[in-house]
């Protein structure tokens, strides 16, 4: 993560099930921002009507219930907001492909363009590929990065995503990777400058005169095309 203002967006959604194509809806969207690694305090969070009815095994899982999202607003009535809160930053999602299937579903039916994947960064495959062969579910990221997830009981999008957020930075090298390196820069030039800078007054010369008088005589010896030539002309000009 690279770059002045450089704006990502972390994001989780719960859905009534596994499946847009069978009927499944999205009815929690949460996500957050963050700018060049650290998170801002900016959310998006809203609870969607999904038309339907929330299948106790999906309730099991989030605690959403049918009744609870009776008169919350619809996603056609929300999608602005979310458009407008995403803008055309990069998307991060724990198994994102999960999650942008059913927001492409919805956007699909309030007649908007879809989310290109291309724009999506899948935190799961991320952490797959920097730990093989462990769990790598949210709640073992949680646990192996020293994230407190004390208030997942449940799953959550807004929770969930705050979480992601902190994962996140983790598996892109942790806060160190977000800090400005102008001050190092300017040390390193600083340091660099007062080696390069000329001394007040040469130092006295440490060669005897016959060991000079030799050196001269290896290099006549060896023509004008001795690379020594070359460096002698660097250092009269610098002088």
């Amino acid at each position: 993560m690279t770059g002045k203002n450089f704006r990502e967006i972390i994001l989780d959604t719960e859905t009534t099930g596994l499946d847009p194509a069978t009927g499944d809806r999205v009815i929690e969207i949460g996500a957050v921002e963050i700018i060049d690694g650290l998170p801002t305090g900016a959310h998006f969070h809203v609870y969607i009507d999904p038309q339907r009815d929330v299948p106790e095994g999906a309730v099991a899982v989030h605690g959403i219930t049918t009744q609870f999202l009776k008169g919350k607003p619809l996603f056609e009535h929300v999608v602005e907001e979310f458009l407008l809160f995403i803008g055309d930053d990069r998307i991060v999602a724990h198994n994102a492909s999960f999650d942008l299937k059913f927001l492409n579903a919805e956007l699909a039916l309030a007649r908007r363009d879809p989310i290109g994947a291309a724009r999506v960064v899948d935190s799961l495959a991320l952490a797959q590929r920097k730990h093989p062969g462990q769990k790598n579910s949210l709640d073992a990221l949680c646990m192996r990065y020293g994230v407190d997830a004390s208030r997942r009981v449940r799953h959550g999008a807004l929770t969930d995503a705050e979480l992601l957020a902190e994962v996140y930075l983790e598996l892109c090298g942790g806060r160190q990777s977000t800090l400005s390196l102008h001050a190092a820069e300017a040390e390193v030039e600083q340091a660099l400058g007062d080696m390069l800078r000329e001394r007040p007054a040469p130092l006295a010369a440490r060669l005897a005169a016959e060991a000079l008088s030799a050196h001269r005589a290896l290099i006549e010896k060896m023509g004008e095309g001795a690379k020594w030539n070359a460096y002698a002309a660097f250092r009269t000009a610098a002088q």
